[in-house]
């Protein structure tokens, strides 16, 4: 898709000696929502690392508004306008919630979001500002690795498990939070495990299995059944 925001072609992913990708083909329109489902070791983390910078692709594998960022770091990929909130978290543990929050600003990007902004969408962590970050409870550190990537401007976020090990009603807050997050016109990704979530709020879904899109689709045509074969790898 040459105007997508992101297009992944023909994107392998190696960790090490062992391949995690094969081949997977990929895109996400500017203002989109995209799900990305699968078991366990399908690849979910995997592609997100690609994306960001975290796990190197090859030339001409993923490209963001038409330019090849697959050989670029991590720093400079975020600094192009993609952001991630990784699986479980990973705030800075010496650092208060005021603190991790600006991480995000680091890359210099001008938008909307703020820590004003930030603040009026979760207030609890302008109450707990000056806490040490590491001290708040599970629901309340995803809202600030939510934050820290909002601060950096994004117009591609990643939510990688975004509901891994939290209480249904925080993730309720949290799913209840996206469409003032997804509002301010930046596109997202979301791996998640919980499938009706992931289709809920978004407009495509695509399916991993052992390393391969099994699965493409809109999240309001796919149904059950086919969702249940590319899953399991089901003939």
């Amino acid at each position: 898709m040459p105007d997508a925001l992101l297009n992944m072609t023909g994107l392998d992913a190696h960790y090490g000696d062992f391949q995690a990708l094969y081949g997977v083909d990929m895109h996400i329109d500017a203002g989109e929502v995209l799900a990305i489902i699968g078991a366990n070791g399908a690849g979910k983390t995997t592609l997100m690392r690609a994306i960001t910078g975290l796990l190197k692709s090859g030339p001409g594998q993923i490209s963001h508004s038409g330019v090849d960022i697959g050989g670029l770091r991590a720093d400079e990929i975020a600094m192009r306008g993609i952001a991630m909130v990784p699986e479980g978290r990973q705030l800075f543990p010496s650092l208060s919630v005021k603190e991790n929050l600006m991480i995000g600003a680091q890359v210099g990007r001008n938008g909307p979001w703020s820590l004003d902004a930030v603040y009026d969408l979760f207030p609890i962590l302008e109450e707990r500002r000056d806490q040490q970050s590491t001290s708040l409870s599970g629901g309340q550190q995803q809202m600030v690795a939510i934050g820290r990537a909002l601060m950096a401007n994004p117009d591609l976020i990643l939510f990688d498990e975004i509901s891994l090990g939290l209480a249904p009603v925080i993730i309720k807050d949290i799913y209840k939070a996206l469409p003032g997050i997804i509002g301010q016109g930046m596109s997202a990704i979301i791996v998640e495990q919980d499938i009706t979530k992931a289709l809920s709020v978004s407009s495509r879904v695509y399916c991993l299995q052992e390393g391969r899109v099994s699965l493409e689709g809109g999240s309001d045509t796919v149904s059950r059944e086919d969702i249940s074969r590319a899953y399991f790898g089901i003939e």
